[in-house]
């Protein structure tokens, strides 16, 4: 079984979009492809992130991108509550883009205080 190391990230049922430092799409998951299918899909690869963001997200995402900085929230669409982790990514210690990861969650999500 000769599988890409990557390969499980492709059909986790995520939606998964990375960039480069300059905000180039470098990979999407099945899921990124199928939630921007209406965007062009895989055809996104190569484009910049942030030509997929209208203003203000536009701003506030470039700003985050210059600054390295994380990102989290929740967001309801279609009857389907949503969270959203942006976050800058690292090679080797180096700041190499920035990456965003989207999943469905319950609306009642059980929350565990551990510890």
């Amino acid at each position: 079984m000769n599988k890409p190391e990557n390969a499980w990230v492709k059909e986790l049922p995520i939606e998964i979009m990375v960039c480069d430092t300059g905000g180039a799409i470098l990979e999407m998951n099945a899921g990124a492809e199928t939630l921007f299918a209406e965007n062009g899909g895989l055809d996104l690869l190569g484009s910049n992130v942030l030509d997929c963001h209208p203003e203000p997200s536009r701003a506030k995402l470039a700003g985050m991108m210059d600054e390295q900085l994380t990102n989290t929230y929740f967001f309801t669409e279609k009857g389907r509550k949503n969270f959203v982790f942006q976050s800058p990514w690292y090679l080797d210690g180096r700041y190499a883009g920035f990456v965003e990861i989207s999943f469905v969650v319950p609306e009642n999500i059980p929350h565990f205080v551990r510890g």
